[in-house]
């Protein structure tokens, strides 16, 4: 038997009406189609948690519309972030009323979570910017995709919630461009190629990722080039087709070429192990000049959800990047 629907006064309540020349569709469908802000995922939790009613009726995501249908929805007002404003300096390529694009610094946590509650890439937005998307609620506000603390370069950073959206969708659809840059240990068997895995948490170590011989987790694809060899070390050009916790790191560690400075995926001292003591002395002075991993979120490319315009933005290497690479040249090695 159907619940009744109870309207929560602190929800804003939109009704939409099913045209009479509307064939049968799935609810969750045509909400995320009438309602262009919310996701279908989205449209889907608000169905089960009882905020959509047809005919004054709670129902499943899988209801079949008919014509004359009177459905009801119960919008949640947008929460305010409960995170504090904080007046720290951002590097901004492009910003326009819809959304900003930053070039982040390693070192710093897009969000805040357990640990980092202050300095956060999120904290700066919300001093910098009034008005920041909700569909990552009060937690997230305007963070449509992350980079890890410590790989630097370019993200999106949505203002609105219609903007949110549809670059959440392209996200999903692989069809945003991203392209990094990253030093790694050794070089890989071919100069270029796909690597495809599931990645899934560490069972052992919940801050770690790993690739699951029983290829449970979530699929994994990331198109690799080798862009400069050295004797010890390769430069990478990388394109991810998913988007991953961790997915360059481990994909670039289960190959056995980890990145040059990652101290979670073993690219720092102990890849010197086996070293002559020359090499190693070599090795250990570039990873003083590298703290972190040497992974750049160098290119982003999609299309703007209101000005419907393909956009490209690039940004340069970070200078400890740039001064490994240099120490690599002017070497010869």
């Amino acid at each position: 038997m159907n619940k009744s629907f109870h309207i929560n006064m602190q929800n804003t309540i939109q009704q939409i009406t099913v045209p009479e020349n509307k064939s049968k569709e799935r609810l969750d469908i045509f909400l995320t189609r009438e309602i262009s802000e919310i996701s279908r995922s989205q449209i889907q939790k608000m169905i089960k948690d009882g905020l959509v009613a047809i005919n004054g009726k709670i129902v499943k995501p899988n209801y079949q519309i008919h014509p004359g249908d009177q459905i009801e929805l119960q919008l949640p007002k947008p929460q305010k972030s409960i995170h504090e404003p904080e007046n720290i300096p951002l590097d901004i390529l492009y910003e326009d009323e819809n959304l900003i694009i930053i070039n982040k610094p390693a070192g710093m946590v897009v969000h805040p979570a357990c640990g980092n509650y202050q300095g956060t890439l999120v904290n700066a937005l919300l001093y910098h910017s009034k008005n920041l998307s909700t569909l990552n609620t009060a937690e997230r506000p305007g963070i449509v995709h992350r980079l890890d603390k410590n790989t630097s370069g370019l993200l999106v950073v949505a203002k609105d919630d219609f903007t949110h959206r549809h670059l959440s969708d392209q996200f999903a659809n692989r069809t945003m461009e991203r392209e990094y840059r990253a030093l790694v240990w050794g070089h890989p068997k071919a100069d270029k190629g796909e690597i495809r895995t599931f990645l899934a948490r560490n069972p052992n170590d919940r801050t770690r990722m790993y690739v699951p011989k029983d290829e449970t987790g979530k699929l994994a694809i990331t198109h690799y080039e080798i862009m400069e060899k050295f004797r010890l070390f390769s430069l990478l050009r990388l394109n991810l087709k998913t988007g991953r916790t961790h997915q360059i790191r481990v994909h670039l560690y289960h190959i056995g070429h980890p990145v040059l400075g990652d101290n979670v995926y073993e690219g720092r001292l102990k890849q010197t192990i086996h070293l002559n003591q020359a090499d190693r002395q070599f090795a250990i002075s570039l990873l003083k000049i590298m703290p972190h991993q040497a992974l750049h979120a160098l290119t982003l490319g999609f299309l703007h959800p209101v000005k419907n315009e393909f956009m490209r933005f690039q940004s340069e290497l970070p200078p400890q990047f740039s001064a490994v690479l240099n120490e690599l040249r002017s070497a010869g090695v």
